[in-house]
């Protein structure tokens, strides 16, 4: 590979808009791949021409003239024997005019824009032509993804040079048997600059065999980074666990109800993990009230009876708070001291928690991301139970495996109740083994879901408020067209206030983001105690609140959320034994997605369809928050389009890993030059 610099007609400035491409060489180059094709060999006719879209014209110079205005301009009327089209040249210079002359014929290529003069097309490429110029023999011209500045025929040009000149260089990173019969030059070249007959429908889908090469080698390079990481983890030994005699025991005794199998069965698997001197890295997938906080609680048990230190981490102060009380409840019987450290503390509080928790006198700790500060230090950290994990990034999950005793890494535990469907899975935490919680408690009464449009608002007002006044809990969730924390609070006043105005009878509450968490906590609290029959909320109550007593929900605009937010969110009843309801206020009209979303959750209850539904419906980077998958940023590869290859993809990684692994870093380099950060942090 050679630097972008010595490519003919690469100056310093095309190569400084290349580097914000991240292209710095001619490897980058060949790897800077299409987002999109244009079809150059076929002559349109004017009267068949859509706005927005580029095509390739034909016809004759009518006239020129130089329009009055601010910016210097020249305008040119080109007609065919179906139409016309006004060319606009803001840049004008003499190989320009000597082409646009009355009377000459032009062939033209550009996107089609309305303008003040019906259709115009500004800055096209132009080729003066005679009778019999013939046409192009490419059929599809490639478009890369650029940057101002940087226009396509360069683009175009570069690479071609890169092509001709340097791919041969290329190295054959993967072993042969898994090229999909492609060699890496064919695949590029294909790519790149397709044949006359390419199928154009396969290429614009990703599924052509060329591109599934790229893309299954991506892939692989994605998951070796993976194990890498996991492998890095697991460098440093961790302290074994046996099985907790005592505390795990006094635990579940002092509970009202008994473990369900799942719970036993996951927390079996945890337990096995902790006996062994490496690192558990554990996902525990659970549905919404399956019940994951008790298996993280018998999980610490097994820690905390062998004298290590337990830190739990969620990403919300009210959360966190949530688990805390939880803990407090359950351990401080037991006689074990917890501890709370969030970034609101300040001053003695702040500095109470930190010296406890540094001499060892706090066992279990729960807190927030404060956790992860560099002056936070613990006196002997085994084991780290992370809540929500999608709202971490994975520098953060890396950041606690530095907060264990001289000799170890504490052990992770990773939860979830946002059921991840397993490619993704995959591909986001393939550092992770993967546990799933997948039933419920008995006793739950299934959530019915019924979608009401907005025009009927009243009726649901009214209803709501008799089931309140029979003593009923409600939620009225209410969300925004632009999803900002400072609107929704606004949306949620205004109900609040409505509400208020409307029925003075009901004890109404109110809780939003940008509220003081103890203001929220004590609402929260005073709606859990009963004391409150209707919660208006913005999404934020999406995460964890347990208030057994509410039987109904409401969401408006719930056309305006994912899927598994909805589940979520929904989640939040349906926790008792008497039958829960959740109303999906929407706006109509609805859009087919907004119909086929809202349908699913009629459907269904179960959190790992929906996962998948949204997976097909969305993509990625909504299920897992975008912190996730920002770290993924694939080339080629789409996960919810190639889920197919990921299995292999994983497999490959683990034989380049152990067979060929210069060739594993240099897959690494190819795709992922960002990647080795996460091998030393």
């Amino acid at each position: 590979m050679t630097s972008v610099h010595q490519l003919q007609g690469v100056g310093s400035a095309s190569a400084a808009l290349l580097e914000k491409l991240n292209i710095f060489t001619t490897d980058d180059l060949l790897f800077h791949l299409p987002r999109d094709y244009e079809d150059r060999s076929t002559i349109i006719p004017m009267n068949q021409l859509v706005v927005g879209r580029s095509y390739l014209l034909e016809g004759e110079v009518k006239s020129i003239d130089f329009p009055p205005g601010k910016r210097k301009s020249m305008a040119a009327l080109v007609q065919d024997e179906f139409g016309k089209v006004t060319l606009r040249f803001y840049h004008i210079y003499k190989n320009l005019t000597d082409k646009i002359k009355p009377g000459h014929r032009l062939r033209i290529f550009g996107e089609v824009r309305v303008g003040a003069r019906g259709l115009e097309m500004y800055h096209p490429e132009i080729q003066l032509i005679h009778e019999h110029t013939p046409l192009p023999k490419t059929q599809l011209t490639a478009i890369y993804p650029s940057t101002d500045g940087l226009t396509q025929p360069k683009l175009r040009e570069y690479v071609k040079q890169a092509l001709k000149h340097h791919s041969d260089a290329l190295p054959e990173l993967l072993p042969k048997q898994y090229t999909n019969g492609y060699a890496l030059k064919e695949a590029l070249y294909y790519i790149h600059e397709p044949p006359v007959d390419a199928n154009m429908l396969q290429l614009a889908q990703g599924s052509h065999p060329a591109q599934q090469r790229l893309i299954f080698e991506e892939l692989v390079a994605h998951q070796i980074s993976l194990l890498n990481r996991r492998a890095y983890i697991r460098q440093i030994a961790s302290p074994a666990f046996s099985s907790s005699k005592v505390l795990a025991k006094k635990l579940l005794e002092a509970l009202p109800f008994q473990m369900t199998n799942a719970q036993k069965r996951v927390s079996k698997e945890i337990l096995n993990d902790l006996k062994q001197h490496q690192p558990m890295l554990r996902l525990v997938q659970g549905d919404v009230g399956a019940g994951k906080t008790l298996v993280a609680a018998v999980a610490a048990c097994h820690a905390l009876e062998a004298d290590w230190q337990v830190a739990l981490m969620a990403p919300t102060e009210i959360l966190a708070e949530q688990h805390y009380l939880n803990f407090k409840r359950w351990f401080e019987p037991l006689g074990i001291t917890v501890a709370w450290l969030s970034g609101k503390q300040k001053g003695k509080a702040r500095a109470q928690a930190e010296q406890q928790i540094k001499e060892g006198h706090a066992e279990l700790i729960v807190g927030t991301h404060a956790l992860f500060q560099d002056n936070v230090g613990f006196a002997k950290l085994g084991l780290v139970i992370i809540d929500e994990q999608h709202r971490f990034g994975v520098d953060q999950r890396l950041a606690l495996r530095n907060k264990g005793a001289e000799q170890f890494t504490p052990h992770q535990l990773v939860m979830t109740a946002t059921p991840i469907p397993r490619t993704l899975a995959m591909s986001a935490y393939g550092d992770l083994d993967t546990s799933i919680i997948d039933e419920l408690p008995p006793g739950r009464t299934p959530i019915q879901t019924v979608t009401i449009p907005l025009d009927r608002r009243e009726e649901v007002l009214q209803r709501i408020a008799s089931n309140c006044r029979e003593g009923k809990q409600a939620y009225w969730v209410c969300t925004l067209v632009e999803q900002s924390e400072t609107l929704d609070a606004q949306a949620a006043e205004a109900t609040y206030q409505e509400m208020k105005e409307r029925f003075p009878e009901l004890n109404i509450g109110l809780v939003h983001g940008k509220m003081k968490a103890d203001e929220k906590q004590a609402v929260m609290q005073a709606f859990k105690n009963n004391e409150l029959q209707l919660l208006i909320a913005t999404t934020v109550i999406e995460v964890g609140v347990d208030v057994p007593n509410s039987s109904i929900m409401v969401i408006e605009n719930a056309e305006r959320l994912g899927l598994s937010q909805l589940h979520q969110l929904r989640g939040r009843v349906g926790r008792g034994a008497q039958a829960s309801f959740c109303v999906l206020l929407y706006k109509t009209p609805l859009s087919q997605n907004g119909q086929e979303r809202l349908s699913i959750l009629r459907e269904s209850n179960d959190g790992f369809v929906i996962a998948e539904k949204d997976l097909e419906l969305r993509g990625p980077g909504e299920l897992l928050g975008t912190k996730q998958t920002g770290d993924m940023g694939f080339r080629v590869a789409r996960l919810e389009r190639d889920d197919h290859l990921l299995s292999q993809a994983h497999y490959v990684a683990q034989q380049v890993l152990k067979d060929y692994p210069e060739q594993a870093d240099a897959l690494l380099k190819r795709w992922l030059p960002e990647a080795p950060r996460y091998a030393y942090v």
